[in-house]
């Protein structure tokens, strides 16, 4: 079965910058920049094991 990678890249990248933007649209909406603090560890946490999978799927 052949691997999509364009898809792997676009969920990669989501996970690291959606992720992040969305939550700094809300923090500015409400003011409060603890969800900016929140999203960040947590899109770092979920984008760059997910993004250093993809690389080393599409390397292969």
């Amino acid at each position: 079965m052949k691997e999509n990678m364009k898809l792997a890249w676009i969920a990669s990248w989501f996970a690291l910058v959606g992720q992040l933007a969305f939550f700094i649209c809300v923090a500015l909406f409400t003011g409060d920049w603890r969800y900016v603090m929140w999203s960040f560890m947590v899109s770092m946490a979920a984008g760059f094991p997910s993004m250093i999978r993809t690389w080393l799927a599409q390397k292969k």
